[in-house]
């Protein structure tokens, strides 16, 4: 090995250098991203200020707990302000624009709209948190919940993506929300919008589009699939972006374990409920009752 690195590494690093363009590298004279990692950083922050002590490794001191959240809050304006600026620039280095002071403006915007809206995200994060505990028989408390329940833990990062999403970030919510995807099993994408008193029970499996709309208080269970039915194209046969392609879900909805609807057209009217390995391509009206027959399995003595 040392006799093939010797003659070799000189040019393996030549090759594989960003030096040479290399399309996916993130260098500080090319693209100047922040890292993955540093983006995970600022969103256990803010799980940190939504959840104080809850998601660390033990209690925060309940004396100094306001002081504690004003230099946690202090850090996420930095950090994230310094992210969603990066974020902006590399988008608008990709349609070759000038310098112009405009991205350092709209991530100003954009962070002081998701740091001003915390208070309203964790409002409706204690609606998610009621769901939940009156949509289980299995949990014992709300701290349970906060602490252990992935579906909570997915909406939450959610709703913090999507105030994002919602500034015209997009990069930095997406790396959120697939980072809740890998912890979770659970998909939602950034620019779906859902109401308060949402909850997913057991969650693995379960994907939302980014189209979607979600009412209040709607229930989905493990591998529940709101997605999009086809991709339409333009003339060059490329797909077409910024169309509805993912249903709405009315308020009061459930939805059981495997059931697939798809289609930007499709709503699921409020009051309804969805049974388990259920196919929609097309909308239910309100109250209405959605199953497949009951199979008929064969049974056989031994």
């Amino acid at each position: 090995m040392e006799k093939w690195l010797a003659s070799n590494l000189e040019r393996m690093a030549e090759e594989l250098s960003p030096c040479r363009d290399c399309p996916v590298a993130n260098t500080v004279r090319d693209v100047n991203l922040p890292g993955t990692e540093a983006v995970i950083d600022v969103l256990e922050k803010l799980m940190g200020v939504l959840y104080p002590g809850c998601h660390g490794k033990g209690p925060v001191s309940h004396d100094h707990c306001h002081h504690h959240l004003k230099g946690t809050i202090q850090q996420i304006a930095e950090e994230l302000y310094d992210q969603t600026h990066r974020s902006f620039e590399y988008a608008c280095n990709k349609v070759k624009c000038i310098a112009c002071g405009d991205c350092e403006q709209k991530a100003k915007q954009a962070v002081t709209a998701l740091l001003e809206g915390l208070p309203a995200i964790r409002e409706m994060l204690q609606e998610d948190i009621k769901a939940a505990y009156e949509g289980d028989p299995a949990a014992r408390s709300t701290m349970e919940i906060v602490m252990s329940y992935p579906g909570l833990y997915a909406i939450t990062v959610h709703r913090i993506a999507h105030a994002l999403y919602q500034q015209g970030v997009h990069l930095i919510p997406r790396v959120m929300s697939e980072h809740a995807h890998s912890k979770t099993g659970i998909d939602i994408h950034p620019g779906a919008t859902i109401g308060p008193g949402f909850f997913i029970d057991h969650g693995t499996g379960v994907v939302i589009g980014e189209t979607c709309t979600i009412g209040r208080r709607v229930k989905l269970y493990q591998g529940v699939t709101l997605g999009a039915l086809s991709f339409a194209k333009d003339d060059t046969g490329a797909l077409v972006k910024g169309v509805k392609r993912h249903p709405a879900v009315e308020d009061n909805v459930i939805i059981y374990a495997g059931a697939t609807i798809l289609g930007g057209d499709t709503v699921i009217g409020h009051d309804s409920v969805i049974g388990g390995n259920v196919w929609l391509i097309h909308s239910v009206p309100p109250g209405s009752k959605v199953y497949n027959q009951a199979p008929s399995p064969v049974i056989k003595s031994v």
